[in-house]
């Protein structure tokens, strides 16, 4: 064969080859859109269509009074479909509307932005993005009155896609505590504690994908609509809590402190109406990080006392008139030093002092003595005061409190003296603020809440109620000393200097040094916990500072005074608080102003000479005046022999006489009529008993 016919059989070869591939292109081709062209058909539009979740509207987060702290805001991304104007509505329009967005973006050229039209016409793009920029409802009003837009959305080409902005009209105030959610679902405070609620139920919509990747809504009758959120009704007062903001911020820049917290509470129902947590940023301004008063363990100091009295007076025999030797301020336990912050030591005092005066030594000394063979049983009185398990409040990430026990590691002969008054375990805020309010709510307990009902529009969806997490937290004999204790801390003691001149304030300092890389430092938690006014409570509160800077380092220099301010303000404002003045006459009201309690000749007397019927229903010597009708009659005062008589309402005068006749030894602080006795009518007199009266 020579070279010719060899070279003209390979090629012959070769274009057999390129006919057999030409005619399997083209039977391949034939069956994919012949054989198989509906599967692949489906497919297509399954890649580019598709549903996807539209976000439901969020609900709102309302104060207690109704004003808006919280709501969803609509906001807009303004694409086009340069598809869908007629040749002429464009051309006419083109110059004009690209004006409008370069003078209302700012961020192109008219010119740019004309071609930027153009080429998506010349493209028959369906989809382009013409700004990144959110512009709200108004702003969309106005932008679909511009030209080309103004011919509507399927003759015109606009498409205005939905976005819900978060809006806080009061701004900051409270920012920690109403929160927020991120797009990965997680956050903080109410937003994210009721994120189910608050976020609705989404719904789903048919999209289409166009070049470049984006996403088209197109309507279809499977769509799903988003259901909007529930609206929360919070506890919160508005003013008050820029009251309390206010004066937690100026006591932070005072002392240039790390960190502060403020919470108030109404005593009966367990309404926290204030809160506010702020943090230094190191360059003099502060801003909310974190909800220390609800999320954040404190070793609590001296505020702990309070459960150190409860101990000992529900488990021993001690009186408070009973004196103690603190010394010079100083007492060793094994190898550790406790001291006090008074100079030179407070010497013997009662137990009273001791606690008006915060002495460490005193509360060490005292359950050293009665615990110290039995510690668990002090940290019982713990356990029962529900202070060693999470409140249960309303916002997610509540810490469990870190409490030392008995044979537990890390327990040595010194814990139990240090737990005393406040060391070697932490608890939140809150656990401190609700025991207290404990105190000023007549022994019972309850739950801090935050939100009230959760709504749709009008309708309440659901109710949380006050709920009591401790009927009971001691005798009513023991409460009645506490609160004397407490009073006296603010009359006579570490906080005498918020004694108020209007009303009274019962509450208790505390200053704990900083833990830090397992030593304490010269670094302090200031707190101040109360209720006021003391006569009858409304409002609870609690105040904490975290090192401050500067000469002022302790409660009752540092956080007090911001508990006296935020409690004035509410004095100030609120007139059911103000107790009213004393009358000469008979008024028809259920509570008699002068004629309460005492002998009852002389009530009598008083009575005929006023011109005020009164019966007597009894011929004791010692009564008590109830409203009958028009009139007045009277009922005994005193039960039996060998008990404790009510002499609440009496004159200091015959209230001492009948207590001392009955073989108390009593003892007083005040003027005026008895507001308060600390052992119950009734009660069984023993042998020395001592009684406490307050008057006012």
């Amino acid at each position: 064969m020579n070279i010719k016919k060899s070279i003209l059989l390979r090629v012959r070869i070769a274009f057999l080859f390129v006919v057999l591939f030409a005619i399997a292109v083209v039977v391949k081709t034939g069956h994919i859109q012949f054989v198989e062209g509906e599967k692949w058909a489906k497919m297509g539009e399954r890649i580019s269509f598709d549903y996807k979740r539209v976000k439901a509207t969020r609900g709102n987060i309302y104060s207690d009074n109704g004003s808006l702290l919280a709501t969803s805001l609509p906001f807009y991304k303004i694409a086009f479909d340069a598809s869908l104007p007629k040749d002429e509505v464009f051309e006419k329009g083109v110059d004009s509307l690209a004006y409008h967005l370069s003078n209302f973006f700012k961020d192109k050229s008219r010119s740019e932005y004309r071609q930027l039209l153009i080429d998506a016409r010349k493209s028959n793009k369906k989809y382009i993005i013409l700004s990144r920029k959110q512009i709200d409802y108004q702003d969309k009003k106005t932008m679909m009155s511009w030209p080309i837009f103004r011919e509507g959305r399927l003759r015109g080409g606009a498409i205005f896609e939905k976005i819900d902005v978060r809006y806080r009209p009061f701004s900051n105030l409270s920012r920690r505590t109403i929160g927020f959610v991120n797009e990965n679902e997680t956050g903080a405070g109410l937003e994210y504690s009721f994120n189910k609620q608050l976020g609705g139920q989404d719904g789903y919509a048919y999209y289409q994908k166009l070049a470049g990747g984006v996403w088209k809504p197109v309507y279809d009758a499977n769509n799903v609509k988003a259901v909007d959120g529930l609206d929360l009704q919070t506890t919160l007062d508005i003013n008050l809590q820029d009251v309390a903001e206010t004066a937690l911020h100026k006591a932070m820049l005072q002392h240039d402190a790390d960190d502060g917290l403020v919470a108030v509470m109404e005593v009966k129902t367990g309404e926290v109406k204030a809160i506010s947590n702020l943090s230094s940023d190191g360059h003099g301004n502060f801003f909310e990080k974190f909800n220390f008063a609800a999320g954040r363990l404190f070793e609590p100091g001296s505020t702990f006392k309070l459960v150190t009295m409860i101990a000992l007076l529900e488990d021993t025999n001690i009186k408070l008139s009973d004196s103690i030797d603190v010394g010079n301020g100083e007492y060793t336990f094994y190898n550790k030093t406790v001291r006090d912050h008074e100079d030179h030591g407070l010497g013997t005092v009662t137990i009273q002092q001791a606690f008006e005066h915060s002495s460490n030594v005193a509360m060490a000394k005292l359950v050293d003595k009665h615990f110290g063979l039995r510690p668990q049983k002090f940290v019982d009185y713990i356990d029962r005061l529900k202070l060693s398990k999470p409140l249960g409040v309303q916002l997610v990430g509540e810490p469990t409190p870190k409490i030392k026990r008995p044979g537990e590691k890390g327990w040595s002969g010194i814990s139990l003296p240090w737990m005393a008054y406040g060391y070697g375990f932490e608890i939140t805020p809150l656990h401190t603020l609700a025991l207290y309010n404990a105190v000023a709510n007549d022994g019972e307990m309850i739950k801090p809440i935050f939100v009230k009902s959760i709504r749709r529009a009008d309708e309440e969806e659901e109710l949380f109620e006050t709920e009591v997490i401790n009927g009971k937290i001691c005798s009513g004999e023991t409460l009645d000393q506490l609160k004397l204790l407490l009073e006296g801390v603010v009359e006579n003691g570490t906080a005498k200097n918020i004694k108020g001149t209007h009303y009274r304030i019962a509450g208790k300092t505390g200053t704990a040094q900083i833990l830090e890389n397992g030593h304490y430092t010269k670094k302090y938690v200031t707190s101040f916990v109360g209720y006021f006014p003391a006569h009858e409570p409304k409002y609870s509160a609690i105040v904490l500072i975290k090192n401050p800077r500067g000469w002022y380092q302790y409660g009752s220099n540092v956080a007090a005074p911001v508990f006296k301010e935020i409690a004035d303000n509410i004095y100030a404002r609120d007139i059911n608080l103000h107790r009213p003045m004393d009358v000469k006459k008979f008024a028809k009201t259920d509570v008699l102003p002068v004629i309460r309690a005492g002998k009852q000749e002389e009530l009598a007397m008083l009575c005929n000479e006023l011109g005020i019927s009164n019966h007597s229903a009894t011929e004791e010597e010692w009564v008590r005046s109830s409203r009958a009708g028009d009139g007045v009659s009277w009922k005994k005062a005193i039960e039996g022999k060998g008990v404790v008589p009510d002499v609440k309402g009496m004159t200091f005068r015959d209230a001492i006489y009948l207590l001392e006749k009955a073989g108390l030894n009593v003892y007083y602080e005040g003027k005026g009529r008895v507001e308060q006795q600390s052992i119950t009518p009734g009660a069984r007199v023993g042998k020395g008993d001592r009684i406490y009266i307050r008057l006012g």
